[in-house]
């Protein structure tokens, strides 16, 4: 299996994940163009994608959604409340209608040799989640855009090989930076995004012996810094209460405009 972030931050978000022989993307919210470039660079082409799966309706999902679905007649797959808020507020162009794929959280699906199970998340959006993805005995996730988490999720995400976690924001910065009050409000919020303390934390619930790699994604421009978000999370799984150290396991933080290092299992 394999993962690898096209680009991944506030300003636009593209994850590419696949096997030998299946590849998906999971969001397109960047430019088209973009995304074939980023592809290219780990030699696949946008013609190859076997779907898009969107975690959510925010134009950094979905910037790109429309062009690659309409030009290589790609599937588009997202929950019920997802695809309904796109097609209602024309977000996306028109789009032929049989590439919509509505699935259902906690439910699996199959993608070529893939297994994929979409888990409701916490954020202000129609019906938003994260992915979850298995072959055999292997398995990683996308899990971006939470502005909290529960038990009931840190249960369905235990024993991944490889995740991509949400690493927002620093709070002081936040709080302290230029943002109107209303949307620091959302930010921190239960329906907004997780810092890097709360980053930190949840990762320290699902490590375990056999864990593999972690990318730190959807990092905020104006409010994190990505050395930051590096040394905030591995403090938090050191101080955690957890048998592990930050310095145990590799984390490396996506960059907003580059594709990060493929990841293999």
């Amino acid at each position: 299996m394999k993962l690898c972030s096209i680009a991944s931050g506030s300003s636009g978000n593209c994850i590419y994940a696949g096997t030998d022989t299946s590849h998906i993307l999971i969001d397109a919210g960047i430019s088209g163009k973009k995304i074939e470039e980023g592809l290219h660079s780990i030699d696949l082409k946008a013609e190859e994608m076997q779907g898009i799966l969107i975690t959510h309706e925010h134009l950094d999902h979905i910037k790109g959604l429309g062009v690659l679905a309409r030009r290589y007649g790609i599937p588009i797959y997202g929950t019920a409340g997802t695809i309904e808020y796109m097609q209602s507020h024309d977000c996306i162009g028109k789009v032929d209608e049989s590439l919509f794929q509505i699935i259902t959280p906690d439910e699996d699906f199959t993608i070529g040799d893939m297994t994929i199970t979409a888990m409701s998340t916490s954020h202000d959006a129609a019906d938003p989640v994260a992915y979850v993805i298995k072959k055999q005995q292997k398995s990683m996730a996308v899990i971006t855009d939470l502005g909290t988490y529960d038990d009931f999720l840190v249960d369905k995400l235990q024993g991944l090989d490889v995740l991509l976690l949400e690493a927002n924001h620093d709070v002081h910065m936040l709080q302290a930076g230029a943002y109107p009050y209303y949307l620091k409000r959302r930010i921190l919020g239960d329906k907004g995004h997780l810092s890097n303390e709360l980053s930190g934390q949840l990762l320290g619930r699902l490590l375990h012996d056999n864990f593999k790699h972690v990318l730190l994604g959807h990092l905020s421009q104006e409010n994190n810094f990505p050395e930051l978000a590096y040394e905030t999370v591995k403090l938090e799984v050191t101080l955690g209460d957890n048998p592990y150290r930050g310095t145990d396991f590799p984390i490396e933080v996506a960059k907003r405009d580059e594709v990060s290092p493929l990841i293999t299992l």
